[in-house]
């Protein structure tokens, strides 16, 4: 089951380093910001879901290789549910409503999630290696 737990493991984290330092930021170069905004709000929705299914794979695979590797996936499978089924509904309130302040702290505590979620799957990925 090493195997298994690590390339998952990897997938989870590249996946999610890939989207934060490389799809939206040259999203956001690419085009103007009135069609990169909307164009990234549509696809929270799918990458969240495949964080959550990576995460939950990758933390049933790990079960058997190292226990504290698991837990930490498991920990970004549930905060990515938060994440997908509540602070991304209310990010896009906040954005409707044209409420900046609101939006720039959840933005700002979407962001921290995110990279304290992306240092956690490092960290099981080395647990791993």
């Amino acid at each position: 089951m090493t195997i298994p737990a690590l390339l998952l493991s990897a997938l989870l984290f590249g996946g999610m380093t890939f989207f934060s330092a490389g799809f939206a930021p040259v999203l956001f170069a690419q085009l103007p910001e009135d069609r990169a905004r909307p164009l990234l709000r549509g696809t929270f929705p799918s990458y969240y879901l495949s964080v959550i299914v990576l995460s939950l794979l990758a933390a049933m695979a790990a079960t058997l290789v190292d226990a504290q590797a698991a837990l930490l996936l498991a920990a970004i499978c549930v905060t990515t549910i938060y994440a997908r089924q509540v602070l991304m509904g209310q990010i896009n309130a906040a954005t409707d409503r044209g409420d900046r302040r609101a939006f720039g702290r959840l933005h700002g505590a979407s962001v921290v999630l995110q990279l304290g979620q992306i240092a956690v799957a490092g960290w099981a990925l080395v647990r791993l290696a």
